[in-house]
């Protein structure tokens, strides 16, 4: 179902830009493989921290936490350089480009990741007191929001045609759907 959102939400973007440009434009393939790995990854992410806090030497949700923010650093550096030298879209860019964005999207930057960081933190701690299972179904429902936000807060959909608006709508409801299937893992 979460990948059935995925593709939803493709198609509802995919509109919104041949409404724009006139004509119909395919997805990017690029796009489509790379979030398909990524959620690969991120779904193969929660056996590892269940796994971590309920074997026989459990780490804390805070250790995890630790951890898990030394991995994403670590691969900040490495992904990071990589993909400015071979971005999904548009041509690359150079490391110097780094220091000229200036303080305010170096704080806006930091503010998102503190707080990505507190969220996942948090998210670890309440599996320690709901089920790793629960935990991980709310940790899900953030791509939900993220849309909420695109919708309602920045309008990126103002215009859009009603072909859009229904994939959202389809996109939003699989949403659902895929978070409450992972809330019943935890009654499995």
């Amino acid at each position: 179902m979460a990948l059935v959102a995925v593709l939803f939400n493709a198609r509802a973007y995919a509109r919104l830009q041949a409404s724009k440009a006139g004509t119909a434009t395919a997805a990017p393939r690029t796009g489509i493989v790379v979030s398909i790995i990524s959620g690969l990854l991120m779904g193969g992410f929660a056996p590892f921290v269940a796994k971590a806090m309920t074997s026989a030497h459990a780490l804390t949700p805070y250790s995890v936490a630790g951890l898990f923010s030394v991995g994403a650093l670590f691969c900040c550096f490495l992904f990071n350089a990589w993909l400015m030298k071979h971005p999904i879209e548009g041509s690359p860019v150079a490391f110097a480009g780094y220091w000229k964005s200036g303080a305010r999207n170096h704080l806006l930057g930091l503010a998102g990741g503190a707080a990505w960081g507190t969220g996942t933190c948090l998210n670890f701690v309440a599996a320690g007191f709901v089920g790793v299972p629960i935990s991980y179904a709310i940790g899900q429902s953030a791509p939900l929001i993220a849309a909420a936000w695109g919708l309602f807060v920045w309008h990126e959909f103002d215009g859009a045609p009603r072909s859009a608006r229904v994939a959202l709508a389809v996109m939003a409801l699989s949403y659902v759907v895929a978070i409450a299937l992972i809330a019943q893992a935890y009654r499995g």
